[in-house]
């Protein structure tokens, strides 16, 4: 799916980011649900970012970053509030623009999965040799391979999923392989949104797999205590691992972002009146 995910609901709108070499299928249960409880969703697919057919020259961060930025302001001028949220590096994508942002203008964060830190119990001990691998000479023809579980824990799911890596190499839960260029520019990335937590002053809910398989425990604890806003939640899901949006709890992950959004965007008080 290379082509942006809209969905048109009321007058506050919800911004997502989808995940590394992944495609807006990864947030379509999300969407659907956001939409259903009277939110407009859009989930931009970002080129040299996003993966769909045949794997495209990755893109710097910044240009991602610029994408996700224009899709912000499109909406900002059309609806009431926009929110914003992602998934894995879809929420560092988010981080990083809302630490741009006056209080104010977003109007709350939705982060899944955050990855700040590379370190869920499926990272394979060789992870602390990859800054070798982000040497000019060699991210250019590097390519990691996705391994099971794919950030699944739903048996039936991961066997999918595996069949759709198998014989496309993309899948609703991101591509088999990653090219060593985008893990390099998505670490650009994180090592920016690290610095710039405290400038974010946006409502923000944060919702972490306890048993994730890509970023542990410490990626939304670090955003717990770095972050710029008193206005922020973590909330912890017991039966999923990294792909919280499309596992076994994803009605969960949906019900709690509706009940944040509500609240954050007053749009609680526009359904008791209707």
């Amino acid at each position: 799916m290379n082509q942006t995910l809209n969905l048109r609901g009321g007058d506050d709108a919800v911004l997502l980011g989808h995940g590394l070499c992944g495609n807006p299928l990864e947030l379509m249960h999300l969407a659907k649900r956001l939409q259903q409880a009277g939110y407009t969703v859009r989930v931009p697919f970002i080129p040299g970012y996003g993966v769909s057919g045949r794997l495209s020259r990755i893109r710097p961060h910044r240009d991602w970053l610029a994408t996700f930025e224009r899709e912000f302001e499109d909406l900002r001028g059309k609806y009431r509030t926009v929110s914003v949220g992602g998934l894995c590096i879809g929420a560092t994508l988010a981080l990083s623009l809302a630490s741009q942002r006056a209080a104010g203008d977003i109007a709350a964060l939705l982060l899944v999965s955050t990855t700040l830190f590379y370190d869920g119990w499926n990272i394979p001990i060789t992870r602390k040799f990859l800054p070798l691998a982000y040497l000019p000479g060699i991210r250019h023809w590097y390519r990691h391979r996705e391994t099971t579980p794919y950030g699944i824990k739903n048996p039936r799911l991961r066997e999918w999923v595996a069949e759709q890596m198998g014989s496309t190499g993309i899948s609703a839960a991101g591509a088999s392989h990653l090219p060593m260029t985008a893990i390099y520019e998505a670490q650009r990335l994180i090592w920016k949104a690290r610095r710039a937590l405290p400038a974010v002053k946006a409502p923000t809910l944060i919702l972490h797999a306890v048993e994730d398989d890509v970023a542990g425990p410490r990626s939304p604890r670090h955003v717990l205590a770095h972050i710029g806003t008193r206005d922020v939640e973590l909330r912890w899901f017991h039966d999923s691992y990294h792909m919280l949006t499309i596992d076994n709890e994803k009605e969960d992950v949906a019900r709690a972002a509706i009940e944040f959004l509500d609240i954050r965007t007053g749009n609680a008080l526009i359904k008791e009146s209707a």
